[in-house]
């Protein structure tokens, strides 16, 4: 990329390729969301401040990437965490945040209820902070804030977040830290429910997981095994797939994934440490007006809370205890840098 001096002898205002816009949306179950809209160059996506500044669409060179579901772009509404009526508000998106009590299915454990996906992925941002300024010699993007998932007599967990880029890379870096902040230990559950859709999405994408073994979650699943790494044509009433991965790693934790589409030319890589990520499972379903793929890094099982409790196995802050995740997504375009990352990934994981 040119250099600042250079780039602005050919632009009025970098707002011309690069920029972070607060935007309020005013129609339909969208209505008073609050969201940042950030262009990169040919990389556009929405940070939604009111939604745990959990990453919607994201889109390159104009061709979405992402999933979108049935009831559209929403804000918070009365069923977001009412048990299964939590469904209803489950838009997709580049990613939503499920946690941090609970994942997965709605439950109810000594008399607490804990909603579908938790309560996190519907937590507006406080403490927000957006900038789009030139350090140490690049233009650097980036969203922050923090959502804090608190009750009387009960938790007081802290999602401190940041969703960052550079103009001129493909790259968009998201860093969490969790922070429990009461006088307790407290259970720790999170999974970044990650969404491709269409066209990005479709019969001719393929997956790369660095898989050791793949288990099916139920009997959707089975006998179905074989064909996690593809993806179907869109079939009516086609019921889920889940699979649980066992990931390889490059030794020190790190890991990825790619989905690529080659004849359209475009692919993302998702990378991250598994230090507190070590599950991943895959959500796939090929039903028709419910096409996606789903990944999932996560620090518990898909089977949930109840799961976890049974097998006294629930992850755990100590009062005032931090981890942090980085999760990084790398757009692929074009057939050489969709090779080469396709090369690496069979070095490094010896496929």
């Amino acid at each position: 990329m040119k250099d600042k001096r250079e780039l602005l002898k050919y632009m009025g205002s970098m707002q011309q390729e690069a920029y972070v816009r607060p935007v309020t949306f005013q129609e339909g179950r969208a209505e008073g969301l609050r969201a940042y809209e950030v262009k990169n160059g040919c990389m556009t996506y929405q940070v939604l401040a009111d939604k745990c500044l959990d990453v919607s669409g994201l889109s390159y060179k104009g061709i979405n990437m992402t999933f979108l579901s049935k009831p559209g772009l929403q804000g918070r509404g009365h069923y977001d965490t009412n048990g299964d009526e939590a469904i209803r508000s489950i838009m997709g998106g580049l990613f939503f945040t499920s946690g941090l009590e609970n994942i997965c299915a709605p439950c109810r454990i000594d008399g607490v209820d804990y909603p579908m996906h938790g309560r996190i992925r519907t937590t507006p941002g406080e403490h927000l902070q957006a900038d789009a300024c030139w350090e140490d010699g690049e233009y650097r993007l980036r969203v922050a804030g923090e959502m804090r998932e608190a009750a009387l007599f009960g938790e007081n967990m802290v999602l401190r977040r940041e969703i960052s880029s550079t103009y001129g890379e493909k790259t968009i870096t998201v860093t969490d830290e969790i922070e429990n902040e009461s006088y307790r230990e407290e259970p720790l559950m999170i999974l970044y429910h990650i969404n491709m859709g269409y066209p990005f999405l479709d019969e001719n994408t393929r997956l790369y997981i660095p898989t050791r073994s793949v288990t099916a979650r139920d009997k959707d699943g089975e006998g179905h095994e074989v064909e996690y790494d593809r993806m179907d044509p869109p079939r009516d009433n086609e019921p889920e797939y889940v699979f649980i991965h066992d990931l390889k790693t490059d030794g020190e934790g790190n890991t990825q994934i790619l989905v690529v589409n080659e004849p359209l030319g475009l692919g993302l890589r998702l990378s991250y440490n598994t230090r507190y990520l070590p599950y991943f499972m895959e959500w796939k379903s090929t039903a028709s007006g419910d096409y996606v793929i789903g990944l999932e890094p996560s620090n518990s099982s898909v089977y949930g809370r109840p799961y976890h409790e049974e097998r006294g196995t629930v992850h755990r802050l100590a009062p005032f205890e931090k981890e942090t995740n980085v999760l990084r997504f790398t757009v692929l375009d074009g057939k050489e840098e969709i090779s080469a990352a396709v090369s690496a990934f069979e070095d490094t994981y010896h496929l």
